[in-house]
């Protein structure tokens, strides 16, 4: 082989790790997460999470991706090791699809439904259509598509570079004079662990390996080690992302290791025990592209279906060797938010979910907060209450805090359209959610101070300021509602009954300076009352862009500046249709029942 021969050889291995790289990023995006939900959710059925292991990782390409996402929900705590070790199997078996594709680049005949199987055929193709969608396409998915078929064929073509480059080895005396080296078994799972401990990716390792048997010099003998070794070496991904982890997460990255190994065991005993006896007759036969497959597929399958019975056996193996302690018990409050592990941001659709549905739980606490700092204001109630509601926003400054951190890091991933919509979205929501809680504390320390000078609103003030807490609320429970079902039409819905908040606002303080002139109220209570309006005034204000940031989802061209005009455009008698409905229900004039009443 020349120096072109090895520029090639480089070439087409780089091309062919871009190529994987791609299709994976590609096939991740576009299942949004879903996939990852998947894993978290349905994992009670040891075997049922064996199959679901394999559909993921045959889906996304890359079994390192999926253990490394198992390491990540055990660390968060919403998977336990047991659930964990059986998706940890299905991966092994689903990672095999990947050789299969691979062995397409081995097909030989002149039939010409033979000849479209062979990469070279329809590569060119695949490239075609993917360039056409990923540059026309408007919208995420085509894009993503595009992606992913791009990838492939970039993929293809690095392996059909690959293969091409080094066919001429086969008659270089040296390089099959180096095979030898492989004849020692020991030997030859020591470099497939080494290559795939260096690429981070055991297709990857099994795809060159397949490269190379093009040459002919492959052996089943002296391949069976090195994929032996290459399962072997893909657990250093999962070993390396359980660096800092707790110490489930850790047993979660031991259990491959072991799986792995003990199936080497098994299978390198098994095979050359027995060829010392039988004298297996295809060992010392050429081996192809598919024939690597076909091994890959075995020992995996073999595999898990020797050590499925055995699931609990293997996590008593992971306990003895990370021992549990006293101190490995966290509290609820920090394992919640144990589900923003940073593994999830290589898979941002299912770490998006795992911040909404954080935000979710912060949007119910906020509204918690609310209606708790409302109800001082109506009543003196105990101490108590008062410190609830400063608990309450506490509480969720560390919401903020913890998702907005989370949110920022993923923000700078390689996002798809939809999912930097998603992220800008929850961002947003969330300062706003957060500023409501503000509120509701500024609302109960205006109230604190007039029990404490034991001052009380006249009849008519609390009847005005009893219509206008029953409009908050429900613009509060509109907003948050829709933001935590994700109903567009609910969100519709919120700036009707903003804008006749606003006027609900300056009624009531207007009303107020009319029984000031005339005598029926004093300058303190005055203002106590124009803070709580104010106060009631700014929830709604974060309300209505909560259901903009919703609409915009949807909308994109639908802009801040213009929000309540677009809005009137898009469907004008649905606007004014809602917003008669809420003057109709929150006029000041209008005497209303005891079941409107807050309280």
């Amino acid at each position: 082989m020349d120096i072109f021969g090895i520029l090639t050889l480089v070439g087409g291995l780089a091309l062919f790790l871009y190529g994987m790289s791609v299709m994976g990023g590609g096939l991740e995006k576009i299942s949004g997460g879903r996939l990852e939900l998947l894993l978290e959710r349905l994992t009670s059925n040891s075997l049922f999470a064996v199959l679901l292991g394999a559909g993921v990782t045959a889906v996304i390409q890359s079994s390192s991706a999926t253990t490394v996402m198992v390491v990540g929900f055990v660390n968060s705590g919403i998977m336990k090791l047991s659930q964990a070790i059986g998706i940890i199997m299905g991966a092994n078996v689903g990672t095999t699809v990947t050789s299969w594709i691979l062995s397409l680049t081995g097909v030989q005949g002149d039939n010409v439904f033979v000849r479209l199987l062979k990469p070279s055929s329809f590569s060119p193709v695949l490239a075609l259509i993917g360039i056409i969608l990923y540059m026309s396409g408007k919208n995420s998915k085509k894009k993503d598509v595009g992606e992913i078929l791009l990838g492939f064929a970039v993929l293809m073509f690095g392996m059909e570079s690959m293969s091409g480059a080094v066919k001429p080895l086969a008659d270089v005396p040296e390089f099959t004079n180096l095979l030898t080296v492989f004849k020692n078994p020991l030997l030859g799972v020591v470099t497939g662990a080494v290559l795939t401990a260096v690429i981070q990716s055991s297709s990857a390792s099994v795809g060159i390996l397949q490269a190379l048997s093009s040459t002919g010099a492959f052996t089943y003998a002296s391949c069976i080690p090195i994929i032996m070794g290459q399962n072997i070496g893909t657990c250093v991904t999962a070993m390396l992302s359980s660096i800092g982890a707790n110490k489930s997460a850790r047993r979660t990255a031991f259990v491959h290791l072991y799986f792995n190994l003990i199936g080497a065991a098994v299978f390198m005993l098994f095979y050359f025990g027995l060829d010392m006896f039988i004298d297996f007759g295809f060992s010392n036969k050429t081996v192809g592209a598919a024939g690597i497959a076909l091994i890959h597929s075995v020992f995996n399958i073999a595999t898990t279906i020797l050590l499925l019975p055995f699931i609990h056996g293997l996590e008593k193996l992971a306990y003895l060797t990370i021992p549990p302690s006293e101190d490995e018990k966290a509290s609820e409050e920090d394992m919640q938010f144990k589900i923003l592990d940073d593994r999830f941001l290589q898979t941002p659709g299912f770490a998006i979910e795992q911040c909404r549905s954080l935000a979710i739980q912060m949007a119910s606490l906020a509204q918690e907060c609310f209606l708790k700092a409302v109800r001082v204001v109506f009543h003196n109630d105990s101490k108590e209450t008062v410190e609830e509601v400063i608990a309450l926003e506490n509480r969720i400054d560390v919401y903020e805090d913890k998702i907005g951190v989370y949110l920022t890091k993923l923000s700078s991933q390689n996002l798809a359209y939809q999912d930097s919509q998603n992220v800008s979205t929850l961002l947003h929501c969330i300062t706003d959610i957060e500023r409501i809680s503000d509120h509701a504390v500024n609302i109960v320390e205006s109230a604190r101070e007039m029990h404490k000078r034991k001052m009380h609103f006249s009849k008519k003030a609390m009847e005005e300021i009893t219509i206008y807490t029953n409009a908050v609320e429900d613009i509060l429970e509109r907003a948050l509602g829709a933001f935590i079902v994700g109903d567009e039409e609910q969100a519709f819905t919120v700036e009707p009954l903003e804008e006749v908040i606003d006027v609900l606002n300056k009624n009531v303080k207007k009303r107020h300076v009319k029984r000031l002139r005339k005598g029926k109220c004093t300058i303190e209570l005055g203002l106590i009352l124009s803070d709580i309006a104010t106060n009631y005034e700014r929830v709604a204000d974060h309300c209505s862009n909560i259901a903009l940031y919703l609409i915009q989802e949807q909308d994109t061209e639908l802009e801040a500046h213009n929000y309540v005009n677009r809005l009137r455009e898009k469907d004008g008698m649905s606007f004014e249709h809602w917003r008669e409905i809420f003057e109709e229900k929150y006029h000041l004039g209008k005497n209303r029942s005891a079941d409107d009443k807050v309280l």
